[in-house]
């Protein structure tokens, strides 16, 4: 019995660490803020991706109302050891706490800087989300994407995961 329970664990192990990991950083619309996180976009990067046969696990590290700092803060609890890839969608949630630009760009240098040192790869999704809102795809309190806008912006990060 000690046996097949070593072998299943060791099966398991294995096939988690052939799976490469990405996690999405960000604040409310990578949490799905309006939408669900089912629906927001790091839980159909991961749809996507599986249904062209990428068995890739994306978790979302998107925490409404985050800002660089409190990003900075949780970066390596957010992207543990592992992590391949971090999607980043800063956003704007600095200038609205009255964090200066100065400081809000010295995080986000951090963040990328640490990131890199790991080995990790970034794709940058705060374009893809801009975009998303100026088309149109917005919630009613115009700061936050529909789910259209979710599937959008999530069409074009897994299009830059190979």
């Amino acid at each position: 019995m000690f046996r097949l329970l070593a072998i299943v664990f060791l099966l398991t192990v294995s096939t988690a660490h052939a799976r490469a990991q990405i996690v999405a950083l960000g604040a409310s619309s990578t949490a799905g803020y309006g939408v669900g996180a089912s629906a927001a976009f790091p839980a159909l990067v991961e749809a996507m991706l599986r249904a062209r046969g990428r068995p890739m696990s994306v978790s979302n590290a998107g925490v409404s109302g985050d800002t660089t700092a409190g990003m900075l803060a949780r970066l390596s609890s957010a992207a543990p050891p592992g992590t391949r890839i971090v999607i980043l969608q800063i956003a704007g949630n600095d200038a609205m706490k009255g964090m200066s630009a100065t400081e809000a760009q010295a995080n986000r240098t951090e963040i990328r800087r640490r990131l890199h040192a790991r080995g990790i790869r970034t794709i940058e999704a705060d374009g893809y989300v801009l975009s998303a809102l100026r088309s149109g795809l917005r919630q009613p309190d115009g700061i936050h994407m529909t789910a259209e806008g979710h599937r959008r912006v999530a069409e074009q990060i897994a299009a830059r995961i190979r």
